[in-house]
């Protein structure tokens, strides 16, 4: 097999293994966007065995955790190791408008994709107001419909 000779090809591994061993959200990419009434968190978590994955919800506080391990291969001779294994967290402030008791998560495809729905009192309300002719009065009703109405 032939190989290139590159000077600068250890001191680039060894920066990037001195960068990279942090916990949080380089290790654990993800994506959150809402659709309609809830909020959708996507996470990269290739070669999680799903039995590892652990999501908690702890008053507002989101925290998902798991772990990766690794085949040990032993005598054998490694040409490069960059998977890296170990435990995964990240945590996420929920806030008031998430109904906690309705949170689902599915693992696919090394995705962990998590359905946070907004809770009925934080949804867009219509406000209707009424006007009384001739009186100095002015009363205002909440209208439970959506906004799109």
């Amino acid at each position: 097999m032939a190989s290139n000779f590159d000077p600068l090809r250890d001191l680039d591994r060894f920066a990037g293994a001195l960068f990279d061993n942090r916990l949080g959200p380089r290790r654990m990419p993800m994506d959150l966007y809402r659709d309609g009434d809830v909020y959708v968190l996507s996470a990269d978590m290739p070669g999680i065995d799903p039995g590892s994955v652990d999501i908690d919800v702890d008053g507002q506080l989101l925290t998902i955790r798991a772990e990766r391990t690794l085949a040990n291969h032993e005598g054998v001779k490694w040409i490069t190791r960059e998977r890296q294994a170990g435990s995964f967290l990240r945590q996420l402030n929920l806030g008031e408008g998430i109904d906690i008791e309705k949170i689902s998560a599915t693992y696919a495809n090394g995705v962990l994709s998590i359905t946070l729905p907004v809770s009925e009192r934080a949804r867009p309300r219509k406000v209707k107001v009424e006007t009384n002719i001739g009186e100095d009065t002015l009363s205002v009703k909440e209208s439970h419909k959506d906004v799109a109405d």
